[in-house]
């Protein structure tokens, strides 16, 4: 049984896909191991403004390797470590 909350969905054909798209969308669905199905029904998606281009993600990937020393927000983390002694007397 289908549930009434589930989107009605279609099936197309795609003629006439150039080579080149295959394989850079196939490598995409590899890379972030999902279906080519479902890299092909995002990029439509994208495409057609019906998915926005930022992508809610369950992981920090997009943030690894991008930290920058900054002296003010360490003097700030540092700050809220901060006890006020007479506050817990």
């Amino acid at each position: 049984m289908k549930s009434k909350h589930a989107k009605k969905s279609v099936q197309l054909t795609i003629r006439n896909v150039p080579e080149q798209v295959k394989k850079l969308l196939s490598s995409r669905a590899k890379a972030d191991d999902k279906s080519l199905n479902t890299v092909l029904v995002e990029a439509l998606s994208t495409s057609a403004g019906v998915l926005a281009e930022s992508t809610n993600y369950t992981d920090l990937d997009e943030l690894a390797g991008c930290w920058v020393d900054d002296p003010e927000f360490e003097k700030a983390l540092l700050a809220q470590d901060a006890i006020d002694e007479e506050m817990w007397q």
